[in-house]
């Protein structure tokens, strides 16, 4: 992230045709970390997401673990796998509810988010669910009514089912303690929110592709210590924390998931083809699709954010051509940085 844009790794080098105007642009980090390439990359990850969506209303629920539990995703982060399977089955298993013939499916998208407001761990699933299902005669049927105490009870008991078997006997105790001090099941946040298509496009944008922790909540960095703000769940409440740099680093790289490990999966009719999808409306047409893709290249984004395009001539207004690509180590590069006096 510290050698994003850095030229001593690379680059593209451009070329005017017309009036021989040279320009190289260095390559990025591709960090998700970072405030630029961790931006692009939420934009195409929404985009695809968006590009999956059924023309219906979406619900957005949320998938809590009680304090207890949360120690033991940390120390093995592949149970966190548990979270979306149990996320996985209760919704399946409230749409199959309806009508067992039909097995209606819904579609939905499942997010992890493994932190908190302040930072500190706390892992919990963010689902973006159609309110509504596909059957195997039916094309269709719209479902707005969610059993709020069915979710709560169900993934509290598939959950703690699966862990029961990834950690063996030595959970069971912990597993009845947490039946006794949760009689009602886990946290489940199921409310209707009103999700058009166009508002469930903008939503993912916005919400579901979020890094750790925006640039507007840190207020202050002194080369010590760092200041940043969140606001409390339970009563709204602006908290202002000024930690030591070293442990607001800890805290934010305690979020870096394991490598290939899946952060968004997505199921039901959105997770492969089903046979009513053909007679399902999208959100966005295939013409759409296409020309949105378009616009999410380098050249385009910058143009859009910044409001110029990096490829135009300074000189003459004609568009530049890639001449070279440099990688770090190669001959060419090498000789490139020679010339240019780069490192």
């Amino acid at each position: 992230m510290i050698l994003c844009h850095d030229p001593s790794y690379g680059g593209a080098f451009f070329g005017c045709p017309h009036c021989g105007n040279l320009k190289f642009v260095p390559f990025s980090c591709k960090s998700r970390f970072c405030p630029s390439c961790g931006n692009v990359y939420n934009q195409k990850r929404a985009f695809r997401m968006s590009c999956k969506l059924v023309s219906c209303i979406h619900r957005h629920c949320v998938f809590t673990i009680p304090e207890e539990l949360r120690i033991f995703f940390l120390k093995d982060h592949s149970l966190l796998n548990c979270l979306f399977h149990s996320v996985r089955d209760v919704v399946l298993r409230m749409f199959f509810k309806m009508n067992k013939s039909e097995l209606f499916t819904p579609g939905f998208i499942c997010v992890l988010h493994t932190f908190g407001r302040d930072l500190k761990w706390n892992p919990h699933i963010h689902a973006l669910i159609s309110e509504g299902g596909a059957g195997n005669i039916i094309p269709w049927r719209p479902n707005p009514h969610f059993d709020y105490d069915f979710l709560r009870l169900a993934f509290r008991k598939v959950l703690l089912d699966q862990l029961s078997l990834k950690l063996g006997p030595p959970f069971k105790k912990l597993k009845n303690q947490i039946y006794k001090d949760h009689p009602e099941g886990f946290y489940v946040r199921a409310k209707p929110n009103l999700c058009s298509p166009d508002i469930t496009i903008k939503y993912i944008s916005r919400y579901l592709g979020r890094p750790v922790i925006a640039t507007s909540r840190m207020d202050a960095y002194d080369g010590d210590s760092v200041t940043f703000h969140y606001q409390r769940h339970e009563d709204h409440k602006t908290i202002t924390e000024c930690i030591p740099a070293i442990d607001f680093i800890k805290r934010l790289i305690l979020h870096i998931p394991d490598k290939h490990f899946k952060m968004v999966r997505y199921y039901g009719i959105y997770a492969k083809h089903h046979k009513q999808e053909k007679n399902l409306r999208k959100c966005l047409s295939k013409q759409k699709q296409h020309y949105l893709s378009k616009l999410l290249d380098w050249r385009n984004l910058i143009l859009l954010t910044f409001g110029y395009d990096p490829l135009r001539c300074p000189e003459c207004g004609t568009s530049m051509l890639v001449l070279e690509v440099y990688h770090k180590k190669t001959a060419l590069f090498e000789r490139y940085r020679k010339v240019m006096g780069y490192g």
